[in-house]
């Protein structure tokens, strides 16, 4: 552990790398999905999405951009989230590392999902494209100044919400995740601890928030040393839900 976790120590992180192998990698996404389900984390990220799509038309397709996307747990978690709410629903997932973004989609088989690769902090998509732009567990792979880009990205080709969740720095964080993570590869092992060292704080997230102009985005503390940032977008209107014409 870090002498101190009062500031952040990054350090690369294995998965990152763009010439990770491919077996590790697998191993390493298939144990982070089940992290992600045993600890609530696509839960918490739905949960804000459910909130902020309250009264949303079912008539009208709910298109969403998920960010760095990893193995697409999150957009599969949605979808079928969607089905129980019976909305219409329409994902494009994005991620920068090849590999990864194989693995993601290898495993998906969902007509409503497609995956690209892309960088965050340049979205090639047009403004206000999407209803809702979430990420999770992206942030602190990430400096500061990349950090605030991908906000505004986000922000600028969202019309509705926009959802980011992800680690916060502590030293009981660092503990569970070393536990969570004895009997997992070498590679999960380095990389669990290195992003709980790497992360941002609470106030921290805020202070992002507040230098990329989305003072919107209200903090919300979940279980398993979790934070999620939620609101809706400027761009989002008064009453921030779609209508159609009679």
């Amino acid at each position: 552990m870090p002498e101190s976790l009062k500031t952040r120590h990054r350090q690369n992180e294995w998965m990152d790398s763009p010439d990770a192998d491919p077996a590790e990698l697998a191993r390493s996404l298939v144990f982070i999905r089940r992290i992600n389900s045993w600890l609530g984390y696509s839960r918490a990220t739905i949960h804000h999405l459910n909130r902020l799509a309250s009264g949303w038309d079912s008539r009208v397709e709910l298109k969403i951009l998920d960010v760095a996307t990893g193995s697409g747990d999150i957009p599969r978690a949605i979808l079928r989230w969607a089905d129980r709410r019976k909305l219409k629903c329409r994902i494009t997932a994005i991620d920068l590392h090849q590999a990864t973004l194989t693995t993601a989609i290898t495993e998906a088989q969902d007509s409503r999902l497609q995956f690209t690769r892309a960088d965050a902090t340049a979205l090639p998509f047009a403004d206000g494209s999407f209803d809702f732009v979430l990420t999770g567990m992206f942030l602190h792979h990430l400096d500061e100044p990349a950090a605030i880009k991908v906000l505004q990205e986000m922000d600028r080709v969202a019309n509705h919400a926009v959802i980011a969740a992800d680690l916060i720095r502590s030293r009981r964080a660092y503990f569970w995740i070393t536990l969570f993570t004895l009997l997992a590869n070498p590679m999960v092992k380095h990389d669990a601890r290195v992003s709980v060292a790497g992360a941002f704080s609470r106030d921290e997230l805020i202070s992002l928030c507040g230098k990329a102009g989305l003072d919107y985005l209200k903090p919300h503390r979940h279980f398993g040393h979790r934070l999620v940032l939620a609101g809706l977008c400027a761009a989002s209107g008064k009453s921030g839900l779609p209508t159609i014409p009679s």
